[in-house]
């Protein structure tokens, strides 16, 4: 558990540096908001691609050499990303942020199956939001530590950028400072490689989720058969679409009531800060006083209620709302993923590739609200992206979920 809370950790540090790299790349590329969200859609576009790629990869593997392999590739990732960043080549750069994403599919096929099936499945939430701690932990620093060595003094440098006299004193700021993301990138990337050699050389056990995860019945059923893994697919999608909004767009969606740059490029870190509030609360909750299930249902309904809430209000308390999506949105990943995967047995990870697939809404959905703000009032786009995807994950929460196998899932909760 130790050494997979390290891995989780990662997850969170590296995907939660793509909110202020949203800011980032629109100064050192001068881009628009619908280009800049392209952040996080070659970031998460990768989980698509190759997640059932890596279920192929970890039955060949293993899932202790595959989570190493995924760290070898998140490290290839990172170097890339550094390197064409400093020659400010965006298309290079969204490539390395593919293949950092490459690894991660990799890594997250593997490292979320195990830890729900490492013991019984009514409290894999448990498990999962104690892994959840360590990746929001890692998700709070992410965006002060980037803040602190690439984006302090924005709106002083943004000043002048804009009063530089020749476009070739432009290019040289502008390359300047896009040249200050090689060496923590760098360092990142020997980092990753050198957990991946200690991942290698742990004493983690390789678990047979054909024996650990089976199905009630005793005998396999088609995954076609399992109509809870396939709401819990979409659950995944929508899901992560409103997370990464309210994480990653946070910063834009502060600048639409004309709010500063240098308090903008905090505002991931107060997301997360609420994550890591409610990974805390579902620990102590979950399974001892409210089921998985009931808690990802009154998760949803608080999502709905705080972003009518946000829609209904302006400025630093909109954004707070916002923000405070960060609680409501902690323990759905963790109800989800267990839920969706209960009894798949020996199809544990293609069934676990597919709900990784999912996690492309986190690259479609915040696009599409970039897209939608140039259209229409951005508090509108918001509000009319993300309110009737928690309504799905209310459903999700209430019934979806039992559909698989009702009668027998109901015993091994309390108020489920």
């Amino acid at each position: 558990m130790v050494t997979i809370g390290v891995l989780f950790f990662i997850f969170g540090f590296v995907t939660w540096l793509n909110g202020p790299l949203i800011t980032f790349v629109k100064l050192a590329f001068s881009l628009d908001d619908i280009n800049a969200f392209l952040v996080p859609m070659a970031f998460y576009l990768s989980y698509f691609f190759l997640a059932l790629p890596s279920s192929a990869v970890l039955r060949a593997t293993g899932m202790k050499r595959g989570m190493a392999l995924g760290l070898f590739v998140m490290a290839i990732g990172a170097a890339l990303f550094g390197h064409y960043t400093t020659a400010r080549i965006y298309t290079g750069a969204l490539a390395g942020l593919f293949v950092i994403g490459t690894g991660l599919a990799l890594l997250q096929t593997a490292a979320n199956p195990y830890v729900s099936i490492l013991g019984p499945i009514g409290s894999a939430a448990r498990r999962i939001a104690i892994m959840g701690i360590c990746n929001k932990f890692a998700g709070l620093l992410a965006p002060l530590v980037f803040g602190a060595l690439v984006l302090h003094g924005l709106d002083d440098f943004a000043a002048r950028v804009e009063a530089a006299p020749t476009p070739e004193a432009r290019a040289v700021l502008l390359d300047a400072f896009a040249a200050t993301v090689c060496a923590p990138y760098m360092a990142m990337a020997v980092l990753l490689a050198l957990l991946g050699v200690t991942i290698l050389r742990s004493r983690l056990p390789d678990l047979a989720s054909a024996t650990v995860n089976a199905n009630d019945s005793g005998h396999e059923k088609s995954l076609l058969a399992q109509p809870h893994l396939w709401l819990g697919v979409i659950s995944i999608f929508v899901y992560v679409g409103v997370e990464v909004m309210a994480a990653d767009a946070i910063g834009v969606y502060g600048q639409g009531f004309g709010l500063p740059l240098d308090s903008v490029r905090l505002f991931t870190s107060y997301t997360l800060a609420a994550m890591l509030a409610g990974y805390i609360t579902g620990l102590l909750l979950i399974p001892n006083y409210v089921s998985q299930e009931r808690y990802l249902a009154i998760s949803a309904a608080l999502g709905v209620a705080l972003c009518l809430g946000a829609y209904a209000t302006s400025g630093i308390i909109s954004v707070a709302f916002i923000a405070a999506l960060g609680f409501a949105n902690a323990m759905m990943w963790p109800a989800i993923f267990p839920l969706a995967i209960h009894g798949l047995g020996a199809k544990t990870e293609t069934g676990s590739a597919l709900l990784i697939m999912a996690v492309v809404g986190g690259a479609i959905m915040p696009w599409l609200f970039a897209v939608l703000k140039s259209q229409i009032d951005f508090q509108l786009a918001y509000a009319v992206l993300a309110i009737p995807s928690y309504l799905f994950l209310l459903h999700f929460g209430l019934s979806g979920h039992r559909v698989a196998s009702a009668p027998k899932r109901a015993h091994n909760s309390k108020l489920g």
